[in-house]
């Protein structure tokens, strides 16, 4: 039995659109990064990109459980001697949510020339609005990652 390979020509790229609304973030990340891989479709192969567009809206709204916002930090450095910039999550989620989802998903993404090429797939927004009603993206709805919030 020889290995399937998806050609370029079997793969069927959709669009889908998840509102982040009251989202635990890495809960929320694992089904984006599962979806941009290609991993529900029968054709999934580990070294071809077989992943849908991802849209996900009110990134802003996402939320962290425990005190993850403040303990957690963001680290990234310039290339300089004395260019590590760190910031913690709730900062982060503060002035760029978008980078906040943009990282979480990254970092359960694939490294490399692969990763990047499936990262590219993720439009992230810190409203409610996006620029993508063209590609006609239908609703994603990932009910476990939501907060459920007692009264």
């Amino acid at each position: 039995m020889r290995t399937f390979s998806p050609k370029p020509t079997d793969i069927q790229r959709s669009w889908y659109v998840v509102d982040a609304d009251g989202m635990v973030l890495g809960r929320l990340a694992t089904e984006v990064a599962s979806i941009l891989r290609g991993k529900r479709k029968p054709i999934f192969a580990p070294h071809v990109d077989t992943g849908d567009h991802v849209i996900v809206v009110n990134a802003a709204r996402v939320v962290m459980t425990s005190d993850k916002a403040e303990k957690k930090v963001a680290v990234r450095h310039s290339g300089y001697p004395g260019g590590l910039r760190s910031k913690t999550y709730a900062d982060l989620l503060a002035t760029r949510p978008e980078e906040v989802v943009r990282r979480v998903v990254k970092g359960m993404l694939p490294k490399g020339p692969l990763g990047a090429r499936t990262l590219r797939k993720l439009k992230v927004y810190a409203g409610a609005d996006h620029p993508h009603a063209a590609q006609q993206p239908q609703p994603l709805a990932i009910e476990h990652a939501r907060r459920v919030r007692e009264v």
